[in-house]
């Protein structure tokens, strides 16, 4: 079997987009946990993958869906469109979670008569792992840079966003950041024992911003 690359994953996820917005799916039906839905999705799409693609499959080591790209799936709802992700370490809000996200936002829909669900696939999102940091705190931190700032500057402007960081890795950080300046990334990513991610930027800016891919949408 052809080995799975990433174009093909894009070009995979939209065809499957496509597909699942019409199915009518009994088991769905009456769910409102979004943790119920996203794991269907996943292991279905993980499923239709698997009969035409080799690929390395992610576990709980690894952390990550396809850890041979390195790519993650989220699944989300139009409706509150975030998800968590594993805290490794503040510097990923800086400089990127260390793999790229396709992330499927779904609107579900009940139909009382077939007692069946159908997930409507909104928005379907490739975003590349240098622009997986938080927007704002690299927004923030390029500015600085480019208005001569220093690295004290940089340790104010850290603590001012409650980076979850010492003083020690503080000043690292400060020092990582004048050799090497982060890339403006476009996810909302909120402090918590799991990073919370937000996608209603990527979702807004998709198509618009290099390495925010627009996959799959609607047509609303």
């Amino acid at each position: 079997m052809p080995k799975l690359t990433i174009e093909i994953l894009q070009r995979e996820a939209q065809a499957f987009s496509r597909t699942e917005s019409h199915h009518q799916e009994k088991s769905l039906f009456g769910i409102t946990d979004g943790k119920a839905v996203g794991t269907y999705l996943e292991h279905k799409f993980k499923n239709y993958l698997r009969v035409k693609y080799d690929f390395e499959e992610g576990n709980s080591a690894s952390g990550i869906d396809f850890p041979g790209l390195p790519v993650d799936m989220k699944v989300t709802s139009i409706t509150q469109p975030q998800s968590s992700c594993p805290f490794k370490s503040a510097r990923q809000k800086i400089y990127g979670l260390g793999y790229s996200l396709l992330v499927f936002v779904y609107e579900k829909a009940d139909n009382a008569k077939s007692r069946t669900a159908t997930l409507n696939i909104l928005h379907t999102l490739f975003v590349n792992s240098d622009k997986t940091a938080d927007f704002q705190m690299t927004k923030g931190l390029v500015s600085i840079l480019e208005n001569q700032g220093n690295r004290d500057d940089l340790i104010a402007f850290m603590f001012d966003k409650n980076l979850p960081v010492d003083e020690i890795e503080a000043n690292k950080l400060a020092d990582e950041i004048l050799s090497n300046p982060p890339k403006t990334g476009f996810l909302t990513i909120s402090n918590a024992l799991q990073w919370r991610l937000q996608y209603s930027r990527v979702i807004e800016r998709a198509g618009q911003e290099e390495g925010v891919v627009l996959v799959y949408r609607a047509n609303l």
